[in-house]
C-alpha cells in the first residue's frame, strides 16, 4: 500500500524531478531521498517500547489500580457451600419390590438412604480480622446470610487456590450478614474504614466471584449513601454503587482507592437479570458490628432507645413552629430506657443522628437497630425552637433476662427475658430462651415459647409476669408457639 502524503503520490513525485537530471545527478538525489526518507520513518512510526503503556507520561505516574489490588485481593476469598440430600434408591422406594425381597420398613427407612453432597451457592467473602492460635493463624470472615444460608458444609477457598473448612459462627439475617471462622498457616486482611468516609463520587472497586468465575474486579463510583426502604433486609442502611454487581459477588468485598474495606456486597436491582448499575453493599460499621457481637455474645443484640415517634406532616411542624417539614417527632419517652435517661422529652423533634439527617420514622427506626449496644449515639434535636444534642447510649433489648426460679418456684430450669416484636421500643411477651429440666420443662413448656398471660393477666415483661405469678399455688400460663396459641397448667 502506498503512503498518501498531502494528496500528492509520492513516487510520482520522485519519477518527474529525476527525469530532468544525468544519470549521476540521479543516483545523488535517489540516496539522499532514500536517506531521508528513512530518517523521516524512523522519526515517526513508533517502535515497539512506544506501542505500550507508558509508565509515565510528562514526567508524571499513570494511573493504576494494580498496586492496590495486589494488597486487597489476597484478603477476598471464595465461598462454596453444600447440603446433605438423602436419596432413596427408586426400586427400594417400591413397596412391592421390598416385600419380595423381604426387606423390613423399619430397616429400609433407617438405612436404606444414601447421603448425597449437593452444591448449593456460591458467593465471596471478606477475611477482616485475625489471630494467632495453637501455631497458625484464626481468620473471621465477613459474608452475606443469603450466602450460606441453610448450608451443611462450607468451604472457603483463598486467592492461592487453598481449600479451607469453615465453620460458621452465627449470622444476622435482618442486616444479611453472617461471620465465617477458618484456620490456616497464613492469611491475608483487609483493612477496614467507616462509610462516614465515603462521599457521593467517590471512586469504589468491587472485588468478588460473579457466576463462579473466580476472583473478578470492577470499578465504579458512589451513587449514593443512606439507602433504605428497599423492603429487601428488615435494616436497611446500604452504600449505592455502580460498579457491577452480579450474582456470585455476594458477600465480596467494596473498597476504596486507599485499598481499605467500605462495605460487604450484597444485592442488585436487576429487572433484566442482569446488572445494571444498580448495586448494594452494607457499610463496614454495621458487617463490623454483627462480628463483635457474635463474638462476645454469640447473638446479635439490638439496641433499644426507649422512644416513641411519628413522622412530621406540615400540620405538626406549623404547630411546633418548625422552619421545616423534617425529622421525626417523638410522642413518648419510656421510662428506664436510655432515651429517658439521657433526658429526651415528649415533643422533641429528631433532625438527625450521628451527624446524618433523618427523614423519616422508619429511617430512625432503622438507624436505632443498627447501631451498636453500649456505645454512645449523638442525636441533634429541636426542643421548643432551640437546636440542641442529647447523646444516648443504647440498651440491649435482651438485657432483662431472669432465672425461672426468680420469678416463681414452678418455673425452676428456665431463662425468661422480654421479647420485642420486630425489635420494637417495648416488649409484647416473656421468651423463654432456654428450657432445662425442671416442672415447667416436665409440663410441656419449651425454649422459644412466648408467654403471653399469666393467671388471666395479660404480660408484656419478665416484672408483669412475676407480678402476676407471686405467690400462686398453681399458675395458668398461655403460651403461643408455632403462632398457635395454648393453655397449660403448673403444676
Amino acid at each position: 500500500m502506498r503512503k498518501q502524503t498531502n494528496n500528492f503520490d509520492e513516487a510520482y513525485v520522485v519519477k518527474c524531478y529525476a527525469g530532468n537530471l544525468n544519470r549521476e545527478s540521479r543516483v545523488t538525489v535517489m540516496v539522499v531521498l532514500l536517506g531521508l526518507t528513512v530518517l523521516i520513518f524512523g522519526l515517526i512510526m513508533p517502535s515497539r517500547s512506544w506501542a505500550a503503556i507508558p509508565d509515565q507520561v510528562a514526567g508524571k505516574p499513570v494511573p493504576s489500580l494494580a498496586p492496590i489490588l495486589k494488597q486487597a485481593t489476597p484478603a477476598v476469598v471464595n465461598i462454596a457451600t453444600f447440603t446433605q440430600v438423602r436419596r432413596i434408591n427408586p426400586l427400594l422406594d417400591d413397596p412391592f419390590f421390598r416385600r419380595f425381597f423381604n426387606v423390613p420398613d423399619r430397616l429400609f427407612k433407617q438405612r436404606n438412604q444414601t447421603p448425597e453432597r449437593r452444591p448449593q451457592s456460591a458467593g465471596s467473602g471478606v477475611i477482616v480480622r485475625t489471630e494467632s492460635q495453637n501455631g497458625g493463624v484464626v481468620g473471621y470472615v465477613l459474608t452475606n446470610h443469603h450466602v450460606i444460608d441453610q448450608a451443611d458444609d462450607i468451604t472457603v477457598t483463598l486467592q492461592d487456590g487453598q481449600e479451607l473448612s469453615a465453620t460458621l459462627l452465627g449470622s444476622d439475617e435482618s442486616v444479611d450478614i453472617a461471620v465465617l471462622r477458618i484456620q490456616a498457616q497464613h492469611l491475608a486482611l483487609l483493612p477496614t474504614t467507616t462509610s462516614s468516609s465515603l462521599e457521593v463520587g467517590d471512586f469504589v472497586v468491587a472485588i468478588g466471584n460473579p457466576f463462579g468465575l473466580g476472583q473478578t474486579v470492577t470499578s465504579g463510583i458512589v451513587s449514593a449513601l443512606g439507602r433504605s426502604g428497599l423492603g429487601i433486609y428488615g435494616y436497611e442502611d446500604f452504600i449505592q454503587t455502580d460498579a457491577s454487581i452480579n450474582p456470585g459477588n455476594s458477600g465480596g468485598a467494596l473498597i476504596n482507592l486507599r485499598g481499605e474495606l467500605v462495605g460487604i456486597n450484597s444485592a442488585i436491582i436487576a429487572p433484566a437479570g442482569g446488572n445494571v448499575g444498580i448495586g448494594f453493599a452494607i457499610p463496614t460499621e454495621i458487617a463490623l458490628n454483627v462480628l463483635d457481637q457474635l463474638i462476645a455474645y454469640g447473638e446479635v443484640r439490638r439496641g433499644q432507645l426507649g422512644l416513641l415517634f411519628q413522622d412530621v406532616t406540615p400540620k405538626l411542624a406549623e404547630a411546633f413552629q418548625l422552619t421545616s417539614v423534617r425529622g421525626v417527632l417523638v410522642t413518648r419517652v419510656l421510662a428506664d430506657m436510655p432515651a429517658a435517661e439521657a433526658g429526651f422529652q415528649a415533643g422533641d423533634v429528631v433532625l438527625a443522628m450521628n451527624g446524618r439527617s433523618v427523614s423519616s420514622a422508619q429511617d430512625l427506626n432503622n438507624r436505632i437497630g443498627l447501631a451498636a449496644v453500649g456505645r454512645p449515639v449523638n442525636f441533634r434535636v429541636v426542643r421548643n425552637g432551640v437546636e440542641m444534642t442529647i447523646v444516648a447510649e443504647l440498651k440491649s433489648a435482651q438485657a432483662n433476662v431472669m432465672n425461672g426460679a426468680e420469678v416463681h418456684a414452678m418455673l425452676t430450669g428456665l431463662a425468661l427475658r422480654d421479647y420485642h416484636l420486630k425489635n420494637g421500643p417495648e416488649s409484647v411477651a416473656v421468651e423463654i430462651s432456654s428450657s432445662d429440666t425442671g416442672p415447667a420443662r416436665e409440663q410441656g413448656l419449651l425454649q422459644g415459647d412466648l408467654i403471653v398471660a399469666a393467671n388471666r393477666v395479660r404480660v408484656r415483661n419478665v416484672e408483669q409476669l412475676k407480678r402476676a405469678v407471686r405467690g400462686a399455688e398453681a399458675i395458668l400460663l398461655r403460651i403461643e408457639r408455632d403462632g398457635r396459641s395454648y393453655y397449660l397448667t403448673l403444676p
